[in-house]
């Protein structure tokens, strides 16, 4: 069963950095993608950044573009999120997740209905 497990997140000022961690288990994911979502209070879920395991080609959106940086760590099984110059706009619940289907090597999905598997999450605050 595949089980994915966040940290990393908490408090920070505005132009702060954080990292976040997201440990995957429970299957081979070479040939899968993960992603980073978020979703803030009474706004709807956001993607944030999306990786393949087996080439690690990345896709960034265009609101964390330059300021957050999505990375993979294939022998820990561990996707990160490094993000920089935190403004508190980007103050939500950050989620990983896994596609629902393998076969991804450049491309990595960027919509919420191609991951089937997702984490609890891990709280992000920005305070101005």
């Amino acid at each position: 069963q595949v089980q994915l497990v966040e940290s990393g997140g908490g408090l920070v000022q505005a132009v702060g950095s954080l990292r976040l961690s997201c440990a995957a288990s429970g299957r081979t994911f070479s040939s899968y993608a993960m992603a980073w979502f978020r979703q803030a209070p009474v706004k709807e879920r956001e993607f944030v950044a999306a990786i393949t395991w087996s080439s690690g080609a990345t896709y960034h959106a265009d609101s964390v573009k330059g300021r957050f940086t999505i990375s993979r760590d294939n022998a820990k099984n561990t996707v990160y999120l490094q993000m920089s110059t935190l403004k508190p706009e980007d103050t939500a619940v950050y989620c990983c997740a896994v596609s629902a289907k393998d076969g991804y090597r450049w491309f990595p999905p960027r919509t919420a209905s191609e991951y089937g598997y997702w984490g609890q999450g891990t709280q992000v605050t920005v305070s101005s």
